[in-house]
């Protein structure tokens, strides 16, 4: 069963936030990937074992790894694929749209100009890891371990 056909019947606001685009944003995005798809067919004579994964639903798996931030392995578990190939389908679907060039967002100097209207804002809130020193032993004060009984 495709996962999308789980979509059809949510309404618009809650497709949004289930998803993270608007439908009519999400179908725009499939049709370029399916674009993109039928010319590397045509380029290489594609052999082999079909994809598990529909375009729609390899669409939609990008979109809700990136709105979920949950593990390639977890989701890979949900669509019934492995880590790598979730994986490739992230990187495939993510170079596909970048570069159709409709869905990138605007420059800083866009963003500047006072008369362009913002509709939404992407905030990049990744956990980094900030080197602190290790601690030992020599690092405690002498006087607060004496107090201690």
């Amino acid at each position: 069963m495709r996962k999308i056909d789980k979509f059809e019947k949510v309404n618009e606001e809650n497709f949004k936030r289930l998803v993270g685009v608007k439908r009519t944003t999400f179908e725009e995005m499939v049709k370029e990937y399916k674009k993109a798809e039928e010319e590397r067919k045509k380029r290489h004579k594609v052999r082999g074992r079909k994809p598990k994964l529909c375009e729609e639903d390899r669409v939609l798996f990008m979109l809700e790894y990136y709105r979920e931030y949950r593990t390639l392995y977890h989701m890979g578990i949900d669509y019934g694929i492995s880590e790598g190939y979730a994986s490739k389908i992230v990187r495939d679907v993510e170079s596909v749209l970048i570069k159709s060039g409709k869905f990138s967002l605007p420059s800083k100097r866009a963003l500047y100009k006072s008369d362009s209207k913002i509709e939404f804002v992407i905030i990049d809130a990744t956990e980094s890891p900030i080197q602190r020193p290790k601690k030992s032993k020599n690092d405690t004060i002498q006087g607060r371990r004496s107090n201690i009984l």
